[in-house]
């Protein structure tokens, strides 16, 4: 069996597991309207709790009432809004940014064409802005217009070298490596359970190993020490901001 073809059955393990443990999430319907709603979330999402992020995002919405006010508004404005989120500073100057330079660009808060172009034309547009990297790029592809894409944060790129499904160093490396060997149709699903995973189970601190049911496929060097200590599930981490937008 081809290494390729060998990673596609462990990931479809591994997804079938994850759907025991957590659920199947729901598909994402495309809804070109939520493209700017899902770009702003995912960027006050960077750094703070999802929870934290989506009272944010709320505060905006209710505050602002559109995106073009946003951008009209002074950043000390946005500022004090989105505060109850980390790095309220660079994320308002972020925001206020991105939206002027949209608005330059397109002559409007308008993103709606999205829907008609190829994944990597939409990639395309999105990297050429300030602040915009891959993961809020597939976000917005996944989450706003339903596409079968596979985005990367710091948990899906510690649990997939953990399980030994990629080897690499970065979110970013592991969004190339990974999204050639997902089971079609399966990304979306994978994304969402490798995440609540990652903050119960998999953890970047004190990883729950002996409650883990992929210890035999895990090549994480420190789980035998791990495996040691008396450890409690909590299932209770699995807010995700996007899955409410």
């Amino acid at each position: 069996m081809k290494r390729s073809d060998r990673l596609k059955l462990n990931l479809k393990i591994i997804a079938d597991e994850l759907c025991l443990l957590f659920g199947k999430p729901a598909s994402r319907l495309a809804d070109e309207h939520k493209i700017l709603d899902v770009l702003i979330a995912t960027k006050l999402s960077q750094n703070t709790t999802n929870k934290s992020s989506y009272k944010a995002f709320i505060r905006l919405k209710e505050k602002f009432g559109s995106w073009e006010r946003v951008a009209e508004a002074k950043e000390s404005e946005i500022r004090e809004c989105i505060k109850v989120c980390g790095l309220a500073n660079t994320k308002a100057r972020d925001i206020k940014l991105m939206l002027i330079e949209m608005i330059a660009k397109y002559g409007k808060l308008d993103l709606r064409f999205f829907k008609n172009i190829s994944d990597e034309e939409i990639y395309d547009e999105l990297l050429s802005f300030k602040g915009i990297g891959v993961k809020t790029a597939s976000c917005v592809l996944v989450f706003a217009l339903g596409r079968d894409v596979f985005p990367v944060d710091t948990h899906v790129h510690r649990t997939l070298n953990r399980l030994g499904i990629v080897k690499t160093n970065s979110p970013d490396k592991t969004f190339e490596a990974a999204n050639i060997v997902i089971p079609e149709g399966r990304k979306y699903e994978l994304h969402a359970n490798l995440i609540k995973f990652g903050r119960n189970i998999c953890r970047s601190k004190n990883p729950l190993c002996s409650l883990c049911s992929f210890y035999s496929r895990c090549v994480f060097e420190e789980k035998s020490t791990y495996r040691k200590q008396s450890s409690k599930a909590m299932l209770e981490n699995n807010f995700l901001i996007l899955e409410e937008i």
